[in-house]
């Protein structure tokens, strides 16, 4: 286990219309506010299409990372994550699970890893800043070597090194 203490700093709210990628419209608003760490306590929001990580077969491994996904359309969904900084490729790096239910199959439901998503109607999402010092942001992700070959992003705390 690892842990460190946080400091909160803005928070914000992000409300991505009919139309809209979710990470794009998700990176381009904490761009706008200078956020590079933080975290989605919870958000909610429709989504026209959506790829979660899934497969409908029995899995090879079930302790290795998964990369085949599912793509769904027509979704009602509740989510959250943490937004971290990959300084490798100088991006926002975020991690958001989902519950969503699918319309027009009696809200027959899917919960994972979200790889994007097109918003239908409306996405409503309060996003909560995380402090960092002046040698960088307070929440990192990189791939750990020692996990999976390095396949899997890690959630670290303070400036990758």
């Amino acid at each position: 286990m690892r842990t460190t203490a946080i400091t909160v700093g803005r928070q914000i709210m992000v409300v991505l219309e009919h139309g809209e990628d979710f990470y794009t419209g998700l990176a381009a608003a904490c761009a706008k506010h200078g956020i590079q760490s933080g975290y989605i306590p919870s958000f909610v929001g429709g989504f026209r299409s959506a790829r979660l990580v899934g497969d409908c077969k029995p899995l090879e491994n079930p302790d290795a990372p998964l990369w085949e996904h599912v793509e769904v359309e027509h979704l009602e969904a509740l989510g959250g994550g943490t937004l971290a900084w990959n300084a490798e490729d100088n991006e926002l790096a975020p991690h958001v699970h989902v519950a969503a239910g699918i319309k027009d199959a009696s809200a027959n439901g899917r919960v994972s890893h979200l790889l994007d998503a097109t918003v239908q109607f409306i996405c409503e999402i309060p996003v909560v800043e995380i402090i960092g010092t002046s040698a960088g942001p307070a929440l990192t992700r990189s791939r750990d070597p020692h996990q999976f070959g390095g396949e899997v992003p890690i959630l670290g705390f303070g400036p990758q090194r």
